[in-house]
């Protein structure tokens, strides 16, 4: 049976395929990039139904079992598969539960700093000269601070918490959205299609949202990525120290904090909130690394 190559329907699919198809293909041939989405899948599940996939309520205190270790090891309970902690808590439900906080934590700071990163990147591209000078000095002051110190700081002035760990971490995330935004915008603005534009009639706002914008989006979307593992990094260190999420909230950062004292007498207290804390740092990193493979030209020419 042969096949009718002069359709005009398979002739454009053969000439225009799908973007869509284009995408998974490049993002597809980096493996490490499939297996950190196949682990956050995961994780994502893990926390979107963590009432009904941890096995005990992750505040649950089990007086006779403290610092019971993992099921695989002499002593270890197999009601509890990861051990428990210093007050008798399963290190499993407060792992999956710790999820939920880390997700949200990443996923409303990087919300709050790309939709305000955007905006002010796409006004100090369009007005260089009358905002853009004080919007990218601004900038300047808040990138001389190291990340970290700027948001204990931020926190230690409006208290520890969830809301300002995450209100906290979105301003410093906030400058490298808007440098990068201003970026691509001033690469785009010289382009033909943006003079077409213009000479068409578009306002400002059309050209700035809708023609400008759409074309910036590639590295804003990888940016957002790797500001997602960032996040959760922030999140883990001003838990540890004190600032971020209040015990007995189960968030990974301070699981680390109330265990330390037991490092060296149950090392998988604070083992395993740690590496829970670097498998999903990595994955997310090789993500954004198969999205930029994916979304530059470029790479996907040279692959």
């Amino acid at each position: 049976m042969t096949v009718d190559t002069t359709h005009p329907a398979l002739d454009q699919a053969l000439l225009y395929p799908s973007p869509l198809k284009e995408f998974w293909q490049a993002f597809a041939h980096n493996k490490g990039a499939v297996a950190g989405l196949l682990f956050m899948i995961v994780l994502v599940i893990c926390a979107l139904f963590a009432p009904w996939i941890a096995p005990h309520d992750p505040s649950e205190q089990f007086r006779d079992f403290m610092l019971t270790p993992p099921a695989w090891l002499d002593g270890g309970q197999l009601q509890f598969l990861l051990g428990t902690d210093e007050v008798g808590r399963d290190l499993l439900s407060r792992l999956i539960h710790g999820a939920r906080l880390s997700l949200l934590i990443g996923l409303a700071s990087v919300l709050m700093s790309l939709i305000p990163g955007i905006f002010m990147g796409l006004v100090a591209g369009f007005f260089p000269r009358l905002l853009g000078p004080s919007i990218m000095r601004l900038m300047d002051i808040m990138l001389a601070l190291p990340s970290l110190l700027l948001a204990v700081a931020i926190v230690a002035i409006l208290g520890p918490g969830l809301i300002n760990t995450i209100f906290a971490i979105a301003i410093v995330s906030l400058p490298s959205y808007v440098r990068l935004t201003r970026a691509a915008v001033m690469g785009e603005l010289n382009r033909d299609y943006v003079t077409a534009a213009r000479l068409a009639g578009a306002g400002l706002p059309r050209l700035m949202f809708i023609t400008v914008l759409p074309n910036c989006m590639a590295p804003l979307i990888v940016q957002a990525t790797l500001s997602f593992s960032s996040a959760i990094l922030d999140a883990a260190a001003l838990g540890f120290l004190g600032l971020g999420v209040q015990p007995p909230t189960p968030e990974w950062g301070t699981m680390l904090a109330s265990a330390r004292d037991y490092i060296e007498r149950a090392w998988w207290v604070v083992s395993l909130p740690g590496l829970t804390i670097l498998l999903s740092v990595l994955a997310i990193n090789l993500m954004g690394d198969g999205l930029r493979d994916a979304l530059d030209p470029k790479l996907k020419n040279a692959q």
